[in-house]
């Protein structure tokens, strides 16, 4: 099974994970709790990895890309039209991811700096 595009919806304590190959066919669909996200990235080949930009998906898309995964964070207002029936639709985060570049940990710890 080589899954070439990972769609993870953040939560609280379950994350859904979603995986599709090169076809467009789902390969991969799973529940798991936080301290399994990380092992279970770690036990995959490099992948694709969409992640919709929340408070905590710099921090997790810093985690995955350092174990070799390409991540993008998608904006929430993109992310809206792949949701089915509360569920991500894996065929539209792999026609539509607009990234947004995941932050280094020095700067989602800096201020922003704003015009007055």
């Amino acid at each position: 099974m080589q899954i070439a595009v990972i769609g993870l919806d953040l939560a609280k304590n379950v994350f859904q994970v979603h995986g599709i190959d090169d076809a467009g066919q789902a390969v991969l669909k799973r529940k798991l709790r936080r301290s399994e996200v990380l092992p279970f990235f770690a036990g995959l080949d490099a992948a694709l990895v969409g992640i919709e930009a929340c408070h905590t998906a710099h921090y997790w898309g810093r985690e995955i890309a350092a174990l070799g995964h390409d991540v993008r964070l998608m904006p929430p207002q993109f992310v809206k039209p792949y949701v089915r029936h509360r569920h991500i639709n894996g065929k539209g985060v792999q026609s539509g991811l607009r990234a947004v570049h995941v932050k280094s940990s020095h700067s989602a710890l800096s201020p922003s700096s704003h015009s007055a």
